[in-house]
């Protein structure tokens, strides 16, 4: 009871320190950071060196920095109970307390516990993209809600305040969605789409909800991007981004780099472009070769990949003038460890409520339906991988699949896992072969990349 308490009056505390900073004055506005900054060292003083709160400090008095202007466009041209309300599901529930539960529950169980959780609501989508497994597997599978709830209410005792929703398209299930975003206000529901279904009546609940944000794939340009999702998609995706931006609904953008689109998604007139229309974060995505009807030739080469580590790095540089922060699942290994997966720092539950180490391994031995989060986290499968991590020491190679194809067959074998594959089974030798030759191809690439990173 104390500690609900405790949490409660936290989370008030902190309420009125960001109506502050979203008061568009500056000097209030720094006040108010610099004050949030102490709230957080008190928080976490004895986990950080001071330095680190001090470096935070010194981002704040600096009006020209690059996660300043992050921060004014956040508390500037997002919704206020939008803006007020990540910032305390983010901010507080999943950095601070969550963050701090986490770490506790790591000790107690002797297991990986997630910071964030991914789960497909529906396997169904309305569109059928080259490459994309998704679009292969049809409406066979949906989450109830009842599913969905006991998920994020497991996850958040242990600590988990993010949740991701893919697909299929996850927003055929809106309803449901907006449901659970109002049954549990306190965490942060991202939805990856296609923009589709985004309309008017739908970013007017979520609005009013303030606790559920939108990561739009888009590809490039109109000709890159149609080509693999479809003729209008494009058109669909501008319509969607103006419609949250007038809402002012946080958004962001999910792209998947492959070997025919990698210079149009990076370019500086698209990142200007999707920057303008008010995304302002994106995560990048590799292709990978996953399905039994996986198109290889989209795997990008090691030159491609090459030229996007040093391309992402530049464009988050202070030597871009560019308001956009991408984030790259597979090139940023090294800021993380390695491989993130199997609730190290993520999991994957498909629609039909297999356990994925990661939304890109279809093998599982476990299920939602009749085990407990912690009973998945501590399962063969995903105790495996976290003997295994990190699956190689350059973290330019962080993937037991992609990277280290022999560590994922051997995981596989030894725990017996099954595919989870929706559209059809895919053993681990096929998946794994498909690997073999891209692993080689990149791994010198690497090793010169990872020492020059060293020295």
């Amino acid at each position: 009871m104390a500690n609900n308490i405790s949490h409660s009056f936290q989370r008030k505390a902190l309420s009125p320190i960001i109506d502050m900073g979203m008061n568009k004055l500056g000097d209030n506005r720094k006040k108010a950071l610099l004050k949030t900054v102490d709230f957080v060292e008190q928080f976490w003083g004895d986990d950080y060196p001071k330095e680190k709160f001090d470096n935070v400090r010194q981002e704040i008095e600096n009006p020209d920095s690059k996660v300043m202007h992050m921060v004014n466009y956040l508390l500037d041209e997002i919704n206020p109970n939008v803006a007020k309300t990540t910032i305390l599901n983010l901010g507080y529930e999943a950095f601070l307390k969550g963050t701090k539960t986490i770490r506790k529950n790591r000790e107690i169980y002797g297991c990986n516990i997630p910071w964030l959780i991914l789960f497909d609501p529906t396997s169904a989508c309305n569109m059928h993209c080259a490459g994309c497994w998704s679009g292969t597997y049809g409406n066979k599978h949906n989450l109830t809600f009842e599913d969905m709830d006991k998920i994020v209410t497991e996850g958040k005792e242990l600590g988990v305040y993010i949740y991701m929703l893919t697909g299929g398209e996850p927003l055929v299930r809106k309803n449901d969605i907006l449901r659970l975003a109002e049954k549990h206000n306190d965490v942060e529901l991202a939805v990856y789409t296609n923009s589709t279904l985004i309309d008017d009546e739908l970013c007017e609940k979520v609005q009013k909800l303030g606790n559920i944000a939108f990561l739009l794939s888009i590809e490039g340009t109109p000709d890159t991007n149609d080509a693999r999702r479809g003729e209008g998609h494009y058109a669909a995706v501008m319509s969607a981004m103006d419609k949250l931006k007038s809402y002012g609904i946080l958004f962001g953008t999910s792209i998947c780099y492959t070997s025919q689109n990698i210079e149009a998604v990076t370019s500086d007139s698209f990142l200007k472009m999707i920057s303008d229309k008010g995304a302002k974060f994106g995560f990048y995505f590799h292709y990978m070769p996953v399905g039994n009807k996986a198109v290889t030739e989209l795997l990008p080469t090691p030159e491609q990949r090459k030229y996007m580590i040093e391309r992402i790095r530049f464009v988050r540089s202070k030597d871009c003038d560019i308001p956009f922060f991408p984030m790259d699942f597979q090139n940023d290994g090294e800021y993380v460890g390695g491989c993130i997966a199997a609730g190290r720092n993520y999991f994957h539950i498909n629609s039909a409520g297999d356990a994925e180490p990661c939304v890109f391994i279809h093998y599982s031995d476990s299920n939602i339906h009749d085990k407990s989060i912690i009973e998945i986290l501590k399962s063969p499968l995903f105790m495996a991988y976290r003997e295994g991590q990190p699956f190689n020491k350059n973290h330019l190679m962080p993937c037991p699949m992609l990277e280290n194809p022999q560590c994922l067959e051997a995981i596989v074998k030894k725990t017996g896992a099954l595919s989870t594959d929706l559209e059809s089974l895919e053993n681990v030798e096929h998946l794994c072969s498909k690997c073999k030759e891209y692993s080689q191809n990149w791994k010198s690439v690497a090793g010169q990349l990872w020492k020059t990173k060293q020295n």
